[in-house]
């Protein structure tokens, strides 16, 4: 620290957390102790919460259960989700969507007042809980940041990035480090930190996800040495609208549920499955990049099912085409796979905290078990209020306490712009919807390359764990899939290690 640098200390009994997205403000709208909200953003308008279109799944539906939900959480998961954090997510979420409604959720009702369910891939009934049609992430981050706000047990401080974890010399994580919007060093000191930082979409050339999205959380715990959990698991979107734009605009699956149709220039279909359009993401992920690639091209055609009332149902995805050029009523959309969700993380245990004393992970940043290899659609809303709330109340029953002695580490360096979209195409083209041994390691020498030149930037970091765990991985599994190696293990077991393990 400098001498110009600014250092906060919070009350013993802050809980300091990282993020605003709905992980982050959730968690601070169900403690009982107050919390410190910091993010870069304005609650409600960054990071990929808001983006959310599909909606929150859960058992809702008279002829549903949180044991038939849980069973195709697992299926999707490819053999590594945890059945515990599973069934916690499963039988606890809904009364979560009963909560989110009571702060004013607008879910989608049908004129008796009932839940309208929509159907999504991998799931055996309707129950994703929808807002406005695709319009959930916007119109849920919008009600939670309305009650965060209104709280006098949440403090809300936006314009500071987050650098790097502050440990004790007891070796207990004590808050954070961050930069504010002038560039000035800001440690803030805690008895407790979450990481609520969202995902890693950022460091692909081809995302949904915000340009910010770079794994900061995972990255931030790596580097302090926390356990991260299977890294190597990058779910890639199939129908990302392929227009050019950065972030890739996202064509839901609510639209496949509704019987929108993937066909190829001839208006042939490209996924052959028994489960056809509705497989889960990664057999749709691998069929679209297939298409293109064998230069057959990849559309999502709407035009018959959805039609006339495209605007009235999917309101976001109709916009993004119009602002293309693109008419969905009338013409397919150009789609191709995109960089969407990471099933990795933090390794937490039920509760959200981490191997590090203090340190506590939720949302995209944290891997919790639930989603295993892939995850099924419309369980990321919901794994973040589930296991928020379950954090908020573990800490409301601890005792908080004064961080004094902090020990120096090292600030990590930015990547520089032009270093950003090296890593970006190697991403993409290398750790990618298909892998190979030899693409993996082409992938890891580039990476030590932008580490010797630019030094240790957060971007690099995710890019090594996931890289490193992905070359491990001998197999396919989920969204992981090996040319080199492209049976499933019989052998079912998780990634768990350190950075350490990762050079």
């Amino acid at each position: 620290m400098t001498p110009t640098d600014d250092t906060y200390r919070l009350t013993a009994d802050t809980v300091l957390i990282v993020g605003a997205g709905l992980a982050g403000l959730y968690c601070a709208l169900r403690l009982r102790r107050p919390s410190l909200v910091i993010s870069t953003d304005t609650p409600g308008r960054g990071g990929s919460s808001v983006s959310a279109q599909g909606g929150i799944a859960a058992a809702l539906a008279p002829d549903d259960t949180p044991s038939l939900h849980a069973a195709d959480t697992i299926a999707a998961g490819a053999g590594l989700s945890d059945p515990a954090a599973v069934r916690v997510l499963t039988e606890e979420g809904p009364s979560h969507i009963a909560a989110l409604g009571a702060l004013g959720v607008p879910f989608d009702r049908d004129a008796n007042g009932i839940l309208q369910l929509g159907l999504e891939a991998a799931h055996s009934r309707p129950r994703v809980a929808r807002v406005r049609g695709d319009l959930a992430g916007r119109e849920i981050m919008k009600a939670v940041g309305r009650a965060a706000i209104r709280s006098d047990r949440v403090t809300l401080k936006t314009g500071l990035t987050a650098q790097a974890l502050v440990r004790c010399e007891n070796g207990r994580v004590g808050g954070v480090r961050t930069l504010d919007s002038d560039g000035r060093a800001v440690e803030i000191l805690a008895s407790e930190t979450i990481l609520a930082t969202g995902g890693v979409g950022g460091v692909y050339a081809v995302t949904t996800n915000p340009p910010s999205a770079l794994g900061d959380g995972v990255a931030m715990a790596a580097v302090a040495g926390a356990t991260i959990a299977d890294p190597e698991f990058v779910q890639f979107h199939p129908t990302a609208i392929d227009v050019g734009r950065d972030p890739a605009p996202l064509a839901t699956e609510a639209l496949r549920g509704e019987g929108a149709r993937l066909v190829d220039t001839q208006g042939r279909p490209l996924v052959d499955d028994p489960a056809g359009d509705l497989a889960a993401r990664d057999i749709v992920a691998r069929a679209v990049h297939n298409a293109i690639t064998q230069q057959r091209g990849a559309f999502l055609d709407a035009s018959r099912t959805v039609g006339a009332a495209f605007p009235r149902l999917f309101p976001t995805v109709f916009e993004a085409c119009r602002q293309a050029g693109l008419d969905p009523r009338s013409a397919p959309i150009p789609v191709a796979p995109a960089a969407h969700y990471h099933m990795g993380g933090v390794a937490t245990d039920l509760t959200g905290r981490t191997n590090l004393p203090g340190l506590w992970a939720l949302g995209e940043a944290a891997s919790t078990g639930v989603h295993g290899a892939n995850r099924l659609a419309s369980n990321s809303l919901l794994e973040a209020v589930v296991f928020a709330a379950r954090a908020a109340e573990m800490l409301d029953q601890l005792a908080g306490s004064d961080v004094i002695a902090t020990v120096p580490e090292p600030t990590p360096t930015p990547l520089r712009s032009d270093g950003l979209v090296t890593l970006r195409r190697a991403m993409g083209r290398h750790a990618g919807v298909l892998r190979t041994s030899d693409d993996l390691k082409s992938l890891i020498a580039t990476i030590d390359e932008l580490e010797a030149t630019d030094g240790r930037s957060t971007a690099v970091v995710t890019a090594r764990v996931i890289a490193t765990s992905a070359l491990g991985r001998v197999e396919s599994r989920g969204a992981h899939f090996r040319v080199d190696a492209p049976q499933r293990s019989t052998v079912s077991e998780r990634t768990f290690f350190s950075l350490v393990d990762a050079r």
